[in-house]
């Protein structure tokens, strides 16, 4: 019985839970990002090869 309520009031699994939670949306958030900074990079240099193919 001791057992069952010692199990009942850990909450070490829930934390980890928690922070595992945590760090998925931080992972997502950070793709999101580059995604968006790799598309501004992308039309920069093809503005930039474009106007040194013009000269």
């Amino acid at each position: 019985m001791k057992f069952i309520k010692k199990l009942l009031r850990n909450d070490e699994g829930a934390t980890a839970i928690e922070y595992g939670l945590i760090a998925a949306l931080i992972a997502v958030a950070a793709i999101s990002a580059m995604q968006g900074l790799g598309s501004q990079l992308e039309t920069t240099f093809n503005t930039t090869s474009s106007a040194m193919a013009d000269t």
